[in-house]
């Protein structure tokens, strides 16, 4: 069975441990260096992406995590996603450029703005790639996705806007779907991690 870590610096960590435990997946939570020994997979859960850069630095972590993240799957959320995306705005930060978009940081206002809304979702994000509901989207100060290249795959999108995204072996939802009882983004990063494409960072294998 694989073994997923959870950065656990900060953030909604726990609730991933949650809904991973749903599907009957093993996790340990990251808090040093050490801890990426053995991993199959990481999730990059939300949080505040700058207190995130802050505590990767002070921990020690960005240059493993950096390294661990060129040959292993990675599934982030909201700041998670803020981290894997190759360009940041308002304002720009450092990120790791996993996937090639452009992110804009709190872009549907402050915590205050918060809001649930529903996502149209791929063909590919649901199980037996059939037609499904929406995707229940919790916006806690989200990034939105300005902009992809060529090579990244829209699962899902919001008033036009993608906001689950593919490359290779990387996945990024500007949500949180550890919040909500609906568990295809984790369902689809666990069927990633078992056809083993790490093989592929930088492609599209499915």
């Amino acid at each position: 069975m694989s073994m997923i870590g959870i950065l656990a610096l900060q953030g909604d960590f726990q609730a991933h441990h949650d809904a991973l435990s749903k599907l009957d997946a093993s996790t340990r939570f990251v808090r040093t260096a050490s801890d990426l020994t053995g991993l199959d997979a990481m999730v990059l859960p939300g949080g505040e992406s700058s207190t995130f850069l802050k505590l990767l630095e002070s921990e020690g972590l960005w240059e493993p995590l950096a390294r661990f993240a060129k040959t292993h799957p990675i599934l982030g959320t909201c700041a998670g996603a803020i981290l894997m995306a190759d360009q940041v705005e308002n304002p720009s930060q450092p990120c790791f450029g996993l996937i090639r978009m452009t992110v804009r940081r709190n872009a549907y206002g402050r915590q205050l703005s918060s809001s649930i809304r529903h996502a149209e979702a791929a063909r590919d994000l649901n199980v037996g790639r059939k037609p499904g509901p929406p995707l229940e989207a919790v916006l806690i100060r989200a990034p939105i996705i300005t902009e992809v290249g060529p090579e990244v795959q829209v699962l899902a999108t919001l008033d036009g806007r993608p906001v689950v995204v593919r490359q290779g072996n990387y996945l990024a939802a500007t949500f949180h779907p550890e919040l909500t009882s609906d568990s295809r983004i984790h369902r689809y990063f666990n069927r990633m991690i078992s056809k083993d494409e790490s093989k592929d960072p930088a492609g599209n294998g499915k």
